[in-house]
């Protein structure tokens, strides 16, 4: 099976396309290609489908083999891929995902994609629908305790749960502790991705996130978004803001006017391979 590894700010990912459906075992294979010792190494496995809804169609499968509804950085890549192998011939497209069609528009330099826009649509609030186990209309800075801590958190859907819980200085934040702990809390019914972020000015935000299923990543689409949107709600920061992850730099707009976010940040292709292993469809 012909792979392509890609990243959007070091959050990598086996891309696989020329096939209409996914392999029989699909979460194994996921496992067995995203092992870093083992296998290609990734945070995800994604595929690359026809669709008859939009101009392709994605499924993202974690590390750990779970199925993912939605992944900001697998589509900045997917729509990279797709322009760049020229399966598609529009610097506007649409990817179909589980949380729902995503619309892209790619910034091209001499032919080839350099960054990617992503309209992330509209951010869910609602508790039960992030979901959390609080059915309030929306979950701003509320507290959740963890082995006798006390953290505030808030909780945005950008089709994947997220909470998103400030603190002093995210650089020296134990991330590896305390995500795992955050992302299987019985506050969050289908676990949830946690960001833990620190606010440098009311345009600039750093954050560090523990990603449902896979772990600490260098960067996240859909958290960065997360982020942006409860920043506003929690009067942290503006509509508009560059947030710095460890991978590198995600532009995030909070449009008023459409209520949807809009996400901007490059996307690059690493290498090309064959996967040995016997892959049933």
């Amino acid at each position: 099976m012909e792979f392509t590894k890609m990243h959007g700010l070091g959050n990598d990912f086996v891309i696989v396309s020329k096939y209409k459906n996914i392999p029989k075992d699909v979460e194994r294979l996921a496992i067995a290609m995203c092992d870093r010792h083992f296998g290609v190494g990734a945070d995800g496995l994604v595929f690359i489908l026809p669709s008859d809804q939009a101009d392709v169609r994605m499924r993202i499968f974690n590390a750990d083999g779970t199925e993912a509804e939605q992944c900001g950085n697998a589509i900045r890549c997917v729509s990279k891929y797709v322009y760049d192998h020229e399966l598609v011939n529009k610097e506007k497209l649409s990817v179909e995902t589980l949380a729902g069609i995503q619309h892209v528009k790619l910034h091209t330099k001499e032919g080839i994609v350099n960054t990617v826009e992503v309209d992330m649509g509209e951010p869910i609030l609602k508790g039960e629908l992030v979901p959390t186990a609080i059915h309030d209309p929306q979950v701003v800075d509320r507290t959740i305790e963890v082995d006798g801590v006390t953290f505030h958190f808030t909780a945005v859907s950008m089709g994947n749960p997220h909470a998103v819980i400030y603190v002093e200085n995210v650089k020296d934040f134990d991330v590896e502790r305390w995500g795992p702990k955050i992302e299987t809390h019985p506050l969050f019914p289908k676990k949830t991705n946690v960001e833990f972020v620190t606010v440098k000015s009311d345009k600039e935000l750093e954050m560090r996130v523990w990603e449902r299923g896979v772990g600490q990543t260098l960067a996240c689409g859909t958290g960065a978004c997360a982020t942006g949107v409860a920043s506003v709600l929690t009067g942290q920061a503006s509509r508009d803001v560059t947030i710095h992850l460890k991978g590198g730099d995600l532009k995030v707009f909070w449009n008023p006017e459409d209520n949807k976010v809009y996400m901007t940040g490059e996307a690059r292709e690493v290498f090309t391979g064959n996967w040995l292993a016997p892959v049933e469809f």
